[in-house]
């Protein structure tokens, strides 16, 4: 999609255009839902993300008029939703870990935690890391998997989960901490 001028529209020029011409929201979609779509499916599985993909642009459309164009730009603010859809699925997911750490086996090629752990970590720590990620907090998690998984940057992790770049930085900093000692001690008994 082009300007008047000929140029890219920004996500600032589409926020304010939608407000005129809502049928302009196919461009967000377009340009984003791969994105949203791949992040969701990291996190829980292919179903779930068809399911939240599809939630997350919904509730993106009816809110649109609520997006500041000030605050960041409709890429985090499409992670934040879709970050806040995940949190709905997070005790399942939790569980779902915990139980693949009390089998201690890897999990299928194709499933979905082997491309979220493959995308944090090296093969061969798939089931070291999936212990290590039950000791994380909701918070902590939601940082490492949009930083590892989604490839944000600390600003737009900061913008997609309401927070400061100060908390973006020490949860990362925590769930790094926590993640290494895990993963050594786990080495040292293992």
């Amino acid at each position: 999609m082009t300007t008047d001028v000929g140029g890219p529209v920004t996500d600032a020029e589409l926020a304010v255009q939608l407000k005129r011409d809502p049928e302009l929201f196919t461009v967000v979609y377009d340009r984003y839902v791969r994105d949203i779509y791949r992040y969701v499916a990291g996190r829980l599985d292919t179903q779930a993300a068809d399911d939240i993909a599809a939630e997350t642009f919904l509730i993106a459309f009816v809110r649109r008029d609520q997006f500041d164009p000030e605050r960041g730009s409709l890429r985090p603010w499409l992670f934040g939703i879709a970050t806040n859809l995940v949190a709905r699925h997070r005790r399942r997911e939790a569980r779902h870990y915990r139980a693949l750490a009390r089998a201690a086996v890897e999990p299928p090629p194709d499933g979905h935690e082997n491309r979220v752990l493959a995308a944090v970590t090296a093969q061969r720590l798939q089931p070291r890391l999936a212990r290590a990620l039950t000791l994380l907090s909701p918070g902590e998690r939601d940082v490492v998997v949009l930083v590892a998984l989604s490839q944000l940057s600390h600003e737009e992790v900061a913008e997609a989960l309401g927070v400061t770049y100060s908390t973006v930085a020490s949860r990362l900093s925590r769930a790094r901490k926590k993640l290494k000692t895990a993963i050594d001690q786990e080495e040292v008994n293992g």
